[in-house]
């Protein structure tokens, strides 16, 4: 969730430590691009700064807290790059086009975090998201693109939330297969002329089909 902050009404405190807490996240998403969650503990993130574990932990109480900021960067710049493929424009398929494989590329470059962010095989407790939240922020442009296509007569009458839940899960199975099964796509017997590039195209493509009037 993005936290706005009056930056006007800061102390120096308040500056200094949450400089303090950035430098933190940053040396633990360097230890996490490279190793996963298995490479972190709070001592050797706390050496990798040259700052006491007992430091680390005035800022995160556990390393449950440090991995919810990593998850919260992870889905700040996979909604930048949602928002970056939007604003190249364009008519309204090729635009979803583009979002869903912005979607699936940002997971694929950071498969580490996607991993912790939705497959950490952990039952995630049920959470009712606000407006700030950026799984809010994700669905409501994939709604207004959905919502667009029908305006415009391309995409059959649906309920845009339904369709977009439908979508989503679409893209989150293709992306979880592309960053957990080494050799995906082109690891089967016959599939060696398969790319990641070509299945990409051929399931947006089929999504958007699916939703065409």
């Amino acid at each position: 969730m993005t936290v706005e902050i009056a930056i006007d009404d800061d102390t120096p405190a308040d500056r200094r430590r949450r400089k303090v807490r950035d430098a933190i996240i940053d040396a633990a998403e360097v230890i996490f691009t490279a190793e996963g969650e298995e490479g972190i503990s709070m001592r050797r993130l706390a050496d990798s700064i040259d700052y006491s574990p007992a430091a680390i932990y005035k800022y995160f109480a556990s390393k449950d807290d440090l991995f919810e900021a990593i998850r919260d960067t992870f889905f700040e710049r996979l909604m930048e790059r949602i928002r970056g493929a939007q604003e190249e424009g364009g008519e309204t398929p090729s635009l979803c086009a583009r979002c869903m494989r912005a979607y699936i590329e940002t997971g694929i470059e950071e498969p580490n975090h996607y991993m912790m962010a939705f497959s950490s095989g952990k039952k995630i407790a049920p959470h009712v998201h606000d407006e700030q939240d950026v799984a809010f922020q994700a669905e409501h442009a994939l709604v207004g693109m959905i919502e667009a296509g029908m305006a415009e007569g391309i995409f059959r009458t649906v309920d845009p939330r339904l369709a977009s839940k439908s979508v989503w899960a679409s893209l989150h199975g293709l992306t979880t297969l592309m960053v957990s099964m080494e050799g995906f796509p082109a690891g089967m017997p016959g599939s060696e002329h398969v790319t990641a590039d070509a299945v990409i195209d051929f399931h947006t493509d089929m999504m958007l089909q699916g939703l065409k009037a």
